[in-house]
Parts: C-alpha cells; structure tokens; sequence
C-alpha cells in the first residue's frame, strides 16, 4: 500500500500527523466518506484518544504542496485488531475553510470511485 506515515520520521512537531498519499486506491482506502465533513484514516503506532485535537499535514496525489487540516480523532484502530485492519487513527476534518477544502479536493480526485463497495481500512 501506498499510504506513508511520517509521524515517526523527521522534524515535524508533536502532535502534527503527516501523511502521504500517491495513489487514489490508498486515497480511497484512507478516506471516510461517512464521517460528517470527511475525515481519513491514519496509519500510526502513536497512542491517540477519541475527541483528541490533532493537526495533520496532507500530500494528495502528484500534488506538491501539503494540506494543513486539523482535526479530532473520532475512529481508533488499535495493535492486533480484529481482521488484521492497520493500526491507526480516523480523524474528522474540522469544520473550517481548511477541512472544507480537504474534504472537495479528495472527494474531487476520488470522483465515481465514491460509490464503490470495496472495503476501506475503516469499513
């Protein structure tokens, strides 16, 4: 799968999620299109409790420039869970000019694949 972390590489600040996606099947598999104002699932071995504030720092696609969006942890997949799902975190997109824009451009770059029925790393 193409969906890098980067909470454990480099000097981004605590608390800052950094995330890279390249391909849209990895886009399609992050993005949680049930969620009010959109959200993505984030694969981290970092501990993180529902309702927590974080800041994520977005790489979309081909796209050079990273998304600032912040958010709050609604979904939380922990070590060795049921089905071998990937530990990590679903973070709800705030709702502000930010994760507004988050939400259009992966629902823009996603287009029909929306109504697909494969499985995502959350359902």
């Amino acid at each position: 799968m193409s969906t890098v972390p980067n909470d454990t590489v480099g000097p981004v600040r605590p608390g800052v999620l950094s995330l890279s996606i390249k391909e849209k099947s990895a886009l399609f598999a992050a993005y949680m299109p049930f969620i009010k104002g959109g959200g993505l699932f984030i694969p981290t071995n970092k501990s993180y409790k529902m309702g927590e504030e974080v800041f994520m720092l977005l790489t979309l696609m081909e796209d050079p420039s990273k998304l600032p969006v912040s958010g709050k942890v609604v979904w939380v997949t922990p070590t060795g869970a049921h089905g071998g799902r990937t530990q990590g975190v679903g973070v709800q997109f705030a709702f502000n000019e930010s994760g507004k824009s988050a939400q259009n451009k992966i629902e823009g770059l996603l287009g029909g694949s929306l109504k697909s029925v494969r499985p995502t790393h959350t359902m």
